[in-house]
């Protein structure tokens, strides 16, 4: 496999990450069956695509870069569909996640 692949595969986890998070909360807890079946379908999508990127591309710069960008758009995916407003602090927490993800 060659580093663009991984590159490819961590993307994908990135998407499946926060599509299962996204997910995660339409779910209302796991009590609506449809969402509950695409969150686990995307955590699954999620830990496939993280293995296969792994095998070419560092460990700690793997989870660096799923644990910063997810995060980021989850928090903007409450503000945006479910008008979660953070405070100045949280916002400039994200700030700062993505910004070490840039670095």
């Amino acid at each position: 496999m060659t580093i663009f692949s991984g590159y490819v595969f961590l993307f994908i986890g990135i998407i499946a990450g926060v599509s299962a998070n996204s997910f995660a909360k339409i779910s209302e807890g796991f009590t609506v069956l449809y969402p509950a079946l695409a969150c686990i379908f995307f955590m699954i999508i999620c830990l496939c695509s993280l293995s296969k990127a792994m095998t070419v591309i560092p460990v700690g710069f793997t989870y660096a870069t799923y644990g910063g960008l997810p995060i980021t758009a989850i928090a903007i995916f409450g503000i945006v569909q479910e008008n979660q407003l953070h405070h100045v602090d949280g916002l400039m927490g994200i700030l700062v996640i993505m910004v070490g993800v840039i670095v």
